[in-house]
């Protein structure tokens, strides 16, 4: 049995080793200034999201639940008709089938962590 336990430093909001990538490809439904970190891929998968301040994640809905926890920034967040505003340690659950989106609204990147199943259905995208 290998044991692949591990810590994976962090400076500034990036992770030592971890590519920083885009959020999404282009041309794909709108989305403004994000970009993503996969920090562990398990039966889980946890990423890092960072939106630049006045980005924005897709108004996108999912057959599968998130898990979001807050780090820095504030911004709201889109759950279904409402807006929520959110800050670093709040902890939002997107339920299935929820429509979501993520806003940065200060002066500082939004980022946070988000936790979904490592097996999951594609985004569908949602008009405004």
């Amino acid at each position: 049995m290998s044991d692949d336990s591990r810590v994976i430093r962090c400076d500034a909001f990036r992770w030592r080793g971890i590519e920083v990538k885009p959020y999404k490809e282009e041309g794909a439904a709108p989305f403004r200034g994000v970009t993503r970190q996969t920090l562990l891929e398990l039966s889980f998968v946890t990423r890092y999201f960072e939106v630049e301040p006045g980005g924005y994640s897709t108004l996108e809905r999912h057959r599968h639940p998130h898990s979001v926890v807050i780090l820095r920034g504030t911004g709201e967040v889109v759950l279904g008709g409402e807006r929520h505003t959110i800050a670093p340690f709040d902890c939002v659950y997107v339920a299935p089938g929820a429509v979501h989106q993520f806003r940065a609204t200060g002066e500082e990147p939004l980022g946070f962590l988000c936790v979904v199943d490592r097996e999951r259905d594609r985004p569908e995208a949602v008009e405004a």
